[in-house]
């Protein structure tokens, strides 16, 4: 349970021996991207070489599935910014197989918060304010559907300008490989 104080010190040998050095990048850089995935950490290192993607090439925004859930939601609030305030030109949604969130069984993970100490009327609350929380945690049956689903969340929101090229893609978390959903340069319109 020491992870923050064994972080605390890795750090500040980091910034004493100056390692940051080897990773500076500008936050305006050639290739002006954002990029939507999951926050599988087999992804950490495989997703950026796997897209050729260099320090401060791109935004990357991670959640769990690569969901884009809600079109006024915190992933699409920081698509827009990256868009307006970063001058991401192109926006990529990086599902993969073998995602966890396409096996979250929501009866589980709610019957986990409950021994975690979560109590069954703050549940009961909760869904009599309006929130199916089983709906909620769900994740999706096909990574290739929730990427479309994700895209056209993204490509349709009122505040993306209509030239944004919005792509999918599923990339296979042991091997790098790409599956490419869809070409947001052919798919101008969904």
């Amino acid at each position: 349970m020491d992870r923050l104080y064994d972080m605390l010190h890795f750090n500040s040998e980091f910034v004493e021996k100056k390692e940051y050095e080897k990773y500076k990048a500008s936050r305006f850089k050639d290739r002006k991207m954002v990029v939507v995935t999951c926050m599988d950490s087999r992804l950490t290192d495989l997703l950026p070489r796997a897209l050729n993607i260099k320090d401060g090439n791109s935004k990357i925004i991670k959640d769990a599935g690569a969901i884009v859930l809600h079109p006024f939601g915190s992933v699409m609030r920081s698509v827009i910014v990256a868009v307006y305030e970063l001058n991401a030109d192109e926006v990529f949604v990086v599902g993969h197989h073998d995602c966890g969130m396409s096996c979250i069984d929501p009866g589980e993970t709610i019957n986990k918060m409950k021994e975690n100490g979560i109590s069954s009327e703050t549940i009961d609350t909760l869904e009599s304010s309006g929130i199916n929380l089983r709906k909620w945690l769900h994740g999706f049956d096909s990574v290739e559907d929730s990427v479309k689903g994700s895209v056209q969340t993204v490509k349709n929101h009122p505040l993306l300008p209509k030239n944004i090229p919005v792509h999918g893609l599923v990339i296979d978390p042991e091997t790098g490989k790409l599956d490419l959903i869809v070409d947001g340069y052919k798919h101008k319109e969904l």
